[in-house]
């Protein structure tokens, strides 16, 4: 028995559940779910299994489904909760309830009616897919999932051209290979780019390459299972040492020389000592 159960105050705990393995997930987050008064979710079989794994009863409490597709009545149930004085925690079936996943509605409801809301942070596919994959982390955009029609989601990846981070995208296994494609037709085929899949779970993969080298190596397999695309950001063919200097001098106000070479190194490319010596005469001045 790996949880503690306690008198929770009233309130709304949004509690992280695993992508994959599930043990993953964290001490406190049994604890929530040992303890509130009612449990909400998005899939209430994903929810009973996680609690079987983990030995946390059930009991008498409720458990009661709640995802995008709820209507009103549901949301009003919850809140109807919470007005009891009631805890209640909700989890999405997997990840961070509200990062591409349902709970804003209920978030956003309960805040603006008063009541206490809270979180148990925990895994995400975002975060995960950014540690393993190799491509600057200083700055990143999630773009969530791209449209499904082909000129929508070129569309969408030309307002994403000159994002000054690393672009995070979910995708279908079923249409990564066209998405591939495109992005690369629209953001350059030269990007740095990584496909992360199935994360922490038994098949985890990561492949690194160019736009270009996943977009043939996406149409010569057929993937399974979840898919994150990490693009870098667009670098210009040539940086001036204004740009490069201007960038150090921000950076500087807030981090080591080292640290904020390194920041520069990767967001503009171009030699390393030539970019820290750079950094020690700014910071010397």
């Amino acid at each position: 028995m790996n949880y503690k159960t306690a008198k929770l105050q009233p309130g709304l705990y949004f509690v992280a559940t695993p992508i994959g393995s599930a043990r993953d997930i964290t001490l406190r987050a049994l604890d929530i779910l040992a303890s509130v008064d009612v449990i909400a979710a998005e899939d209430t079989r994903s929810m009973r299994r996680l609690l079987e794994i983990h030995s946390v009863p059930l009991g008498d409490r409720q458990l009661q489904s709640y995802h995008d597709h709820s209507g009103v009545g549901t949301l009003e149930k919850l809140l109807g909760f919470l007005a009891q004085g009631k805890s209640v925690a909700y989890a999405s079936e997997a990840g961070t309830p509200l990062i591409a996943d349902p709970g804003y509605h209920l978030s956003k409801s309960a805040a603006e009616a008063g009541y206490a809301v809270t979180s148990a942070p925990g895994p995400s596919a975002i975060v995960t897919a950014l540690t393993l994959g190799g491509l600057p982390t200083d700055a990143f955009f999630f773009a969530g999932f791209l449209p499904n029609t082909k000129n929508s989601r070129r569309n969408e990846l030309e307002s994403l051209k000159d994002v000054p981070g690393t672009l995070v995208f979910y995708e279908s296994p079923k249409r990564v290979s066209e998405m591939l494609v495109d992005t690369g037709e629209i953001l350059g085929t030269g990007r740095n780019a990584a496909l992360c899949r199935e994360l922490t779970k038994k098949f985890e993969e990561i492949l690194r390459g160019t736009l270009g080298d996943l977009a043939v190596v996406a149409s010569e397999r057929k993937f399974k299972g979840e898919i994150v695309v990490l693009v870098d950001r667009a670098r210009g063919e040539t940086v001036s040492d204004v740009d490069v200097e201007a960038a150090l001098t921000k950076a500087l106000r807030t981090m080591s020389v080292r640290d904020a070479s390194e920041a520069v190194r990767q967001a503009f490319g171009g030699n390393k000592r030539k970019i820290y010596q750079m950094a020690l005469k700014l910071r010397g001045q």
